[in-house]
């Protein structure tokens, strides 16, 4: 990457700050300050301050993004982060407006989450084996991820205080630091408790990491490992390619809405800040339902 001036570095400095006062997601915060800082590179490479940088060239750099083959999501997300950083900008007083409020967002394929089947989900959780303590971690994990609706990152920041067993829920700390609590299922509670008690301890450290979910090494798991330990169980149950925890996740919804569970009530339990992005399961749905009738109706 191209040189950086000094008034672009410290624009990135406070940006980053910021991201991590709101509690942004530790990919988020990188993901976005990776952007910001090519946007800083370009800038500097044209003689542009932050200050000096509007809407018309914004859409320089833009243009420049969809010369270089950027897809339609990676344009989206540069462009939530330009407009996050100068957010962050107007705020601490260093420009008057943001010139990134107007920049048109690009037209996103609406494609619909990947779902498996419940037998699906029953083979693959049944596959995991529970004679060592890496499989009985395993094991818990994935049916808390899918008993739960829990994200990677949720997963992994769980501490073994975080169950409680009592009330057959789980103390979330979602996106934006806001707490939730979600119940969890019983197969869940009965693999967690297992683990707790004949594998974690084995997997523990010196240094007693309050983490729920421990490497072999002692440590709090990372996401990366979350989604290759899910990639290795899911190609010995044979079931889907492709399966990553975010799967889990909107199997765990679509499932409650097909068992008549209410929205609202979903979005709860996966902490969705809108209803609307909650309802992208209806269309899953639905999607089904025409899949069906298709299949199914003589005069589809």
């Amino acid at each position: 990457m191209a040189a950086i001036s000094e008034p672009w570095r410290a624009a990135l400095r406070t940006f980053d700050a910021d991201l991590q006062l709101r509690g942004s997601a530790e990919r988020t915060r990188k993901a976005y300050g990776t952007d910001a800082a090519e946007l800083a590179s370009w800038a500097t490479a044209n003689g542009l301050g932050p200050a000096q940088v509007d809407y018309k060239a914004l859409r320089r750099w833009a243009a420049r993004l969809s010369q270089k083959g950027a897809a339609p999501r990676t344009m989206a997300r540069k462009l939530a982060s330009t407009r996050s950083l100068f957010r962050s900008l107007v705020e601490h007083g260093e420009i008057a407006s943001n010139p990134a409020d107007l920049l048109p967002a690009p037209k996103l394929p609406q494609s619909l989450p990947k779902t498996l089947k419940p037998e699906d989900i029953e083979r693959l959780l049944e596959k995991i084996p529970a004679s060592t303590p890496l499989e009985m971690r395993d094991r818990a994990l994935f049916e808390l991820a899918y008993s739960s609706g829990l994200r990677a990152e949720e997963l992994v920041d769980l501490d073994t205080g975080s169950v409680n067993f009592d009330e057959e829920q789980v103390r979330v700390e979602g996106k934006g630091s806001k707490t939730r609590f979600v119940p969890v299922g019983e197969p869940a509670l009965r693999t967690i408790a297992a683990y707790l008690e004949r594998a974690r301890p084995a997997l523990q450290s010196a240094d007693q990491d309050p983490a729920l979910f421990l490497s072999k090494s002692g440590k709090r798991l990372s996401t990366s490992d979350v989604r290759r330990r899910l990639r290795v169980w899911a190609k010995h149950a044979a079931t889907q390619t492709g399966v990553h925890p975010h799967a889990l996740r909107h199997s765990f919804a679509t499932h409650l809405l097909d068992g008549g569970a209410d929205l609202r009530a979903i979005q709860t339990m996966l902490g969705h800040a809108s209803i609307s992005t909650t309802q992208v399961y209806t269309r899953v749905e639905s999607a089904r339902l025409r899949a069906a009738y298709a299949k199914s109706h003589p005069r589809a």
